[in-house]
């Protein structure tokens, strides 16, 4: 089992957040420098008119969270972003940008990169108000998430590891720093893995017809936004929709898909939890899920019915995940049989495909 080791990046719960300001507009960096100088919670480390200028300041800055402007010249934030996480050491990334309207790919393409979530900048004359209380309130949220890491259950270590005798249904959950996680998970997964893949992210419902198609250029494979009565294919992705919970129920012999809107423990929809049961309930020991990257809870109340039924579940390790609350929380029950970053789990993932007979195949 891997590692699960992580930096606590913040030295003090109570210490001011410390963030770094990358826009290429003076008019926007003052406006929103202030926003945050006028609030006790947080310290305007710099200010950075590009993404250059950003990251030679961060050789010698440390910063708890880095907003991040995507339409600039020379290096745009999509391109710019995987070097600042590194150069970061830990920073969390905020996109504030007018591109980030909903359902756009620049959006998609800044989670992918490791963006910890995104906001739409609105005009100047605009920035005050109800703006400020979702930028500060965002930043409070991703700098929780920076705080020290749980440490796992010492049971996890106790669970052997389990060699599937068939795997039928990959269920996949994710959150806040999911689709940079899912793409690595989908970059290390083998070809010819055969059984379906459910997949809920949590996204707004526009975004979805384009997280499908995101998807199914990653991977290579089918993809679709999960709809009533579909029936599962090998090796196809049904991605949850973004108001419904993605369950698979059985009429007579078919296997067919069935979407929930009813409220769970967690308060999310889609949920993670509600999916991770229902492939418990009809695959039993052929059940695999795999929970990354979020905030939250959401896929405790799953992964234990899903164990409970003879599944397995594998969660992404802290060090890797831009939060650890849904995997952590799995973890730390002592329901995970492997902790481990997402090319890792794709891999292990990949071995028990192969080893195991689908009723899909």
């Amino acid at each position: 089992m891997a590692s699960v080791l992580s930096m606590d990046f913040r030295e003090r719960d109570d210490s001011p957040i410390r963030v770094l300001i990358v826009d290429d507009s003076v008019v926007a960096r003052t406006v929103l420098a202030r926003m945050l100088d006028d609030r006790a919670d947080f310290e305007v480390a710099g200010l950075a008119g590009s993404a250059a200028a950003a990251l030679a300041m961060l050789t010698s800055m440390q910063v708890d969270i880095i907003l991040l402007d995507l339409d600039m010249p020379q290096m745009n934030g999509i391109a710019a972003l995987p070097a600042l996480i590194e150069r970061g050491r830990g920073a969390r990334v905020l996109v504030v940008s007018s591109a980030c309207a909903e359902g756009a790919s620049s959006t998609l393409a800044a989670l992918s990169q490791g963006a910890a979530d995104t906001l739409l900048k609105p005009g100047v004359t605009s920035f005050a108000g109800r703006f400020a209380d979702e930028l500060c309130d965002r930043l409070c949220r991703i700098a929780r998430s920076i705080g020290p890491v749980q440490t796992i259950s010492p049971n996890l270590a106790e669970r052997p590891a389990r060699v599937s005798q068939r795997l039928d249904c990959l269920a996949i959950g994710a959150s806040t720093g999911g689709v940079h996680a899912l793409s690595e998970f989908f970059g290390a997964l083998a070809a010819d893995f055969a059984a379906p893949i459910l997949v809920t992210q949590h996204l707004p419902p526009p975004f979805m017809p384009h997280f499908a198609d995101q998807l199914r250029e990653m991977t290579g494979r089918p993809a679709r936004v999960a709809a009533p009565g579909m029936l599962p294919n090998p090796g196809e992705i049904l991605l949850a929709p973004g108001d419904a919970h993605l369950t698979l129920a059985r009429t007579g012999s078919v296997i067919h898909v069935r979407l929930e809107r009813s409220a769970v423990p967690s308060g999310c929809r889609p949920s993670v939890d509600p999916m991770l049961a229902s492939i418990g309930r009809l695959f039993g020991a052929g059940a695999l899920g795999v929970v990354l990257s979020g905030m939250g809870r959401d896929g405790a109340n799953g992964a234990e019915h899903l164990v409970a039924a003879g599944g397995a579940m594998l969660v992404q390790d802290a060090a890797s995940s831009v939060v650890w609350g849904m995997p952590g929380v799995i973890a730390n029950a002592g329901l995970a049989q492997m902790v481990a970053p997402p090319a890792e789990l794709a891999r292990r993932v990949s071995s028990w495909g192969q080893a195991g007979i689908s009723r899909w195949m």
